[in-house]
Formats: C-alpha cells, sequence, structure tokens
C-alpha cells in the first residue's frame, strides 16, 4: 500500500524554512501547511483567525500539565490552538502527502507516521539580515526581534513537547542556511525524499 510523503519543517526565525517548505511543496506537488493551519483551525473552532494568530507558536505558562482528553473550551485559548493544530496535522498526514512548517508537526506525528523531519537554522547576523529583507523588519528592531521570536518558538516546543527545541537527535536532517543557500537545502531534502520514499516516487 503506499504510504503518504510527509516532511516536518522545524526553524529558527529567518533561517528560510518556511520558504524551503513552499519550494518542496512546488517540487513535489504536495501542498505546504505553515500559517494554512490556523485558517483551518479556526474555520473548525469557530474563533476568528486573528485570535489564534496572536497565540501562534507562543506558550501558555498558567498551567503546567493538561491532557489531550480535556474538554477543548475549558482550556486557555493557546492550549485549544495547540491541540486544535495537533489534530490537524495528524489528520492531514493520515489523508495525504504534505509538509508541515512549525507547530511542533514532528512531535504530533512521533511514532505514528513514517515523516522526515528538518531543523533549518542559521547564524544570528545571517537570520537577522534575512528578518530585514524577506519579512520587512526594521533595521533597527531586526535583533530585537529574532531574540524575541526564537525565545517563544524555544519556549513554544519545550512547554508542550517532551522534547527539547533543536536537539538533532530527534531530526532526521539539520541543515545550516548559512553555509549553504535556500535552494541548495532544498535539493538535500529532496535527494533525502527520493531516497526515503523510493517506492512512492517514480
Amino acid at each position: 500500500m503506499k504510504k503518504n510523503l510527509i516532511i516536518t519543517i522545524s526553524r529558527e526565525y529567518g533561517s528560510g524554512g518556511g520558504e524551503i517548505g513552499r519550494k518542496l511543496s512546488k517540487a513535489l506537488g504536495i501542498p505546504c501547511y505553515d500559517k494554512e493551519l490556523l485558517t483551518i483551525a479556526a474555520k473548525e473552532s469557530g474563533y476568528c483567525q486573528e485570535f489564534f494568530e496572536k497565540y501562534d507558536e507562543k506558550p501558555i505558562k498558567s498551567l503546567s500539565y493538561f491532557s489531550y482528553d480535556q474538554t477543548m473550551s475549558s482550556l486557555p485559548l493557546g492550549h485549544q490552538l495547540f491541540l486544535k493544530q495537533f489534530n490537524i496535522i495528524q489528520d492531514l498526514a493520515q489523508k495525504q502527502s504534505c509538509i508541515f512548517v512549525g507547530r511542533a508537526a514532528n512531535y504530533a506525528l512521533r511514532d505514528k507516521f513514517d515523516s522526515i523531519d528538518v531543523f533549518i537554522h542559521a547564524d544570528f547576523e545571517t537570520r537577522r539580515e534575512r528578518a530585514v529583507e524577506n519579512h520587512g523588519i526594521e533595521e533597527k528592531k531586526s535583533a530585537k526581534t529574532v531574540k524575541k521570536i526564537d525565545k517563544e518558538r524555544t519556549s513554544f516546543y519545550n512547554f508542550y513537547t517532551n522534547m527539547k527545541w533543536a536537539d538533532a537527535r530527534d531530526f532526521d536532517l539539520c541543515i545550516n542556511t548559512s553555509k549553504i543557500t535556500i535552494d541548495e537545502a532544498v535539493e538535500i531534502i529532496l535527494e533525502t525524499v527520493k531516497r526515503h520514499y523510493k517506492d512512492e516516487i517514480k
């Protein structure tokens, strides 16, 4: 039976992870879900998307423990978003080949799906420059913005999973986009995909 091709991309801010996901999507002809997960979660939950955007990949520290079986409506909005995206990621991976960017997707699919998990990182200055050039961040605010989002993503990942952000042991590929171009990173991932899913890709 043909299995779905699944790629998860965890990324430091400004490392190019989102761009890599979109280029892989085009090369492989499969959908890439990044902020699209917020749109789906908002639609299914009935909440306005702007509410979820406020809590996207940010930790909520008011609860030290929660169960995936709790009633969604009784949880803080940040927890609701995480749980909703967790379920959406699993449902999409079950139905089709796809790429997930961020949202601890590698954790959501761990032990249940045969995914290729990628971590994209780069040195601070490279990421600060990309924040200005690619994300429209003001030069004078760029360093602070990179540090802030790095901290939020680290806290989010560590809070909601039983793993540690950026631990290479939790990924199949770790790629430093300070050393190679975005297109070269895409080619490395594509080569890994072709080898791993050789029976699905003809």
